[in-house]
């Protein structure tokens, strides 16, 4: 295990051998954060050369808008605006590899991270490769996230120790500082699925990092409204299973895989109905899939892409596409499971070969062309 207890010192105490550092700021929604950000940044990183990086997910409150005005104004503020795509770890990739300063730090816009701690963090990176900001090493405190939050958030730090190479306190954190070399050795790997960029980080390295915590206070979110609901969780889980599978799994596949499940379901009632109104079988049946296909259709974009979700006249046409893809999918089930029972005669078998086969299918060829980019 390769962790470094790092004690806290006094900005200022001595000098980090990290000459320039970036400051990684996602942000969705939170123009009334950004001010008060960069001055907070301004009063604790005196004699330290810095710029922010605002990633924004194309907030609807003027967020980006707000950064760019700042930006012209300002050289150390930088604005990068993305479109059509959802997600805080994504965004923190995208917001490093934009930077060339040999060191970096992550933190939340809405001034929960404390930014006093990053003069210490610069310090202790000096010796180490990941500096952690941590609410549950010694002398830290988390209690601000609220007992609800702070449930889940002890919960989540459990589940970790699932896919972690090393033991941390706080691997939920979204406050750390890091070597840009550390991080280039793990990018190309990295999933940058859901919110937790840092477990991503660390489930993914080949090599233990070495890593410090320092302790710090979880403070209560200054403006705007938390970004934590049930879809948070689940891309949560889906990072757990994909980081378990060691990639071989993708998380959007179980997610499509579990929404087509649902499909089966519906499909099913549709046509217990229809049946049950002595519709002939053969109608019943077609509505019945083309109901499923349909409701797959818009779970898939509003969960499974939602980073990618179609919108406008791009839902009628990426409906049609998924239509054709499914069909053709239907098509390919039917033959495989055909052949297979032919040769083996168990049609449980088959029938699961069909429907991987299917599933895969629908999977590889909706993404390339339904969702793509």
């Amino acid at each position: 295990m390769n962790f470094v207890a790092a004690p806290s010192t006094a900005a200022g105490d001595r000098r980090s051998i990290v000459s320039a550092v970036s400051i990684i700021v996602p942000t969705l929604n939170e123009r009334a954060n950004i001010e008060p950000t960069i001055a907070a940044l301004e009063r604790v990183l005196r004699g330290i050369a810095w710029e922010v990086v605002f990633v924004d997910d194309d907030s609807g409150d003027g967020t980006a808008e707000l950064a760019t005005a700042l930006a012209r104004r300002d050289s150390r503020v930088r604005v990068l605006r993305r479109l059509a795509r959802r997600g805080l770890a994504s965004a923190c990739i995208e917001g490093i590899l934009a930077t060339t300063t040999p060191a970096f730090v992550v933190m939340d816009a809405d001034l929960q991270h404390d930014p006093a701690l990053i003069p210490d963090m610069l310090s202790a990176l000096d010796d180490v490769d990941l500096v952690i900001g941590s609410r549950y090493a010694a002398g830290g405190d988390g209690t601000a996230l609220g007992t609800g939050r702070g449930i889940a958030s002890r919960t989540a730090t459990v589940l970790s120790r699932l896919v972690l190479r090393q033991r941390v306190a706080d691997p939920m954190s979204g406050f750390f500082a890091m070597r840009r070399r550390a991080f280039d050795e793990v990018a190309p790997r990295l999933s940058g699925v859901g919110f937790k960029i840092l477990l991503d980080i660390l489930a993914t390295t080949k090599r233990p990092l070495e890593v410090a915590e320092l302790p710090y206070r979880f403070r209560p979110r200054r403006a705007g409204d938390s970004k934590l609901g049930a879809g948070v969780v689940a891309e949560y889980l889906l990072l757990l299973i994909e980081k378990l599978s060691g990639g071989l799994v993708p998380s959007r596949y179980v997610l499509f895989s579990a929404i087509g499940g649902v499909g089966v379901v519906v499909h099913l009632a549709v046509l217990a109905l229809a049946m049950h109104g002595q519709v002939p079988f053969a109608v019943a049946q077609a509505v019945a899939t083309l109901v499923a296909m349909t409701g797959n259709f818009f779970l898939n974009n509003l969960l499974t892409y939602a980073d990618q979700r179609r919108r406008g006249w791009g839902v009628v046409k990426g409906l049609a596409s998924f239509y054709v893809i499914c069909g053709i999918g239907a098509v390919a089930n039917v033959g495989i499971a055909t052949a297979f029972y032919a040769h083996w005669s168990s049609w449980w078998q088959a029938g699961l070969a069909g429907a991987l086969v299917g599933s895969v299918w629908n999977y590889a060829v909706s993404a390339a062309y339904t969702w793509r980019r």
